[in-house]
């Protein structure tokens, strides 16, 4: 038996002894049972093991990207708690930006508390007229010395309401096209002039927002990127956020499919109903398949901008999740039309849970947020098929000439 521990121990690259070093370093120091998520989580971020493929002092080591998994795997087994739930924007989006945008400053000022989830963060991209196409957003931020003020509007935005800062694109120059006139900006949502007004989903929660910027006053130092790279910037926000939705690797048969399973169990378990036991297999095969397609899009994830892998992934996420769900209020019979309560309430997290009608509402969202159905299979076609796109005769013209509902 120790032969083979050692014969494993030695296959193990250095990369992989160091990572499950200080993973038992972390769990031996800070046991998860009985440390607060608190400080184990910012232990976690001073040992390296945040995200490791970030630069050292950033929450990293430095590493490939797989690594994180080797790392992940070995905390859920311990039961460690998990900064992606408590701060899931912030964790899958804003990190990636300030650390490949952001100054050192920046980087020390926000990753810390971004990960142990002390200070929340939302992003503030989608506009009433600016959604699947962002660069046309309309919301203006004028230069007044070291200052911006902006103004202007914002839709759709999770956990708003949670928020301590915001990751805000907006028209700093009219007259350049349209991709080439926005700034990037973090914007502190408890600022002067910030509104947070709640959108109520169909689900009775309001976990989306509208957000009223009025003669807000932002620092310069509070710009990641240069002034008019904003979509530049926007891009490694967007990118992420499509692996975030649609690229977690998850343990083999859990989620929304584990869902299903469950009420087949519980309710069909025996049942000659061929036709709901092959729906129910046939998902089960395509959850796996994505589960794995994830696996193997990781290991070549890059730092920054991911390659198209993640809009493929979040794709496939989102179609999936609406079919599994559907299948499960088949499942549930007469059961499936009922729901708990429509109440008004203001969530405190994002996400699924065991409460399969709500989650069968939830899982609506999940072709439309993070980019849409649509622009994903357009992404797929243009960056990984090689097909024309679509064409984009506003593409030259200055912002101030397009024409705008």
């Amino acid at each position: 038996m120790s032969t083979v521990t050692e014969a494993s121990a030695t296959d193990l690259s250095a990369d992989e002894r160091r990572v499950g070093a200080l993973v038992d370093q972390l769990l031996s120091e800070r046991p998860p049972d009985s440390t607060p998520v608190v400080e184990f989580l910012g232990a976690q971020y001073d040992l390296g093991l945040a995200w490791v493929h970030f630069p050292e002092g950033c929450g990293g080591l430095g590493l490939s990207p797989k690594m994180q998994e080797t790392a992940a795997a070995r905390l859920r087994a311990a039961g460690a708690p998990l900064s992606m739930f408590r701060n899931p924007i912030g964790y899958g989006m804003g990190a990636p930006t300030v650390v490949t945008h952001g100054s050192e400053e920046q980087r020390r000022r926000y990753l810390r508390p971004l990960f142990t989830g002390e200070e929340v963060w939302c992003q503030l991209f989608s506009e009433p007229g600016a959604g699947s196409d962002v660069a046309s957003l309309s919301t203006r931020a004028v230069r007044d010395g070291d200052e911006w003020i902006v103004n202007g509007q914002k839709v759709w935005t999770t956990v708003a309401h949670l928020a301590r800062w915001g990751m805000l694109v907006a028209r700093t120059d009219p007259e350049a096209p349209k991709h080439r006139g926005m700034t990037y900006f973090v914007v502190d949502m408890h600022g002067p002039g910030v509104e947070v007004r709640p959108l109520r989903q169909m689900t009775g929660e309001a976990e989306f927002n509208e957000v009223y910027f009025t003669d807000v006053r932002i620092p310069d130092s509070e710009r990641l990127g240069g002034v008019g790279e904003g979509w530049h910037v926007s891009l490694t926000t967007l990118m992420n956020e499509r692996v975030s939705i649609g690229g977690g690797i998850a343990a083999r048969g859990s989620g929304a499919i584990a869902e299903a399973v469950r009420l087949w169990d519980e309710r069909h378990k025996g049942s000659d109903d061929l036709v709901l036991k092959d729906r129910l297999v046939d998902l089960w095969i395509r959850a796996e398949a994505a589960r794995l397609t994830n696996i193997r899009a990781s290991q070549t994830r890059k730092i920054g901008i991911p390659g198209p892998e993640g809009s493929v992934g979040k794709l496939a996420s989102a179609e999936l999740n609406k079919t599994i769900y559907n299948l499960c209020i088949d499942l549930l019979g007469a059961d499936g039309m009922l729901y708990g309560s429509y109440e008004m309430r203001r969530p405190q997290f994002v996400g699924f849970t065991g409460d399969v009608t709500k989650s069968f509402l939830r899982a609506r969202a999940n072709s439309i947020e993070g980019g849409t159905s649509e622009v994903m299979r357009n992404i797929l076609g243009e960056r990984v098929l090689g097909l024309p796109g679509e064409p984009r005769v506003d593409k030259d013209l200055p912002w101030s000439q397009v024409p705008r509902n």
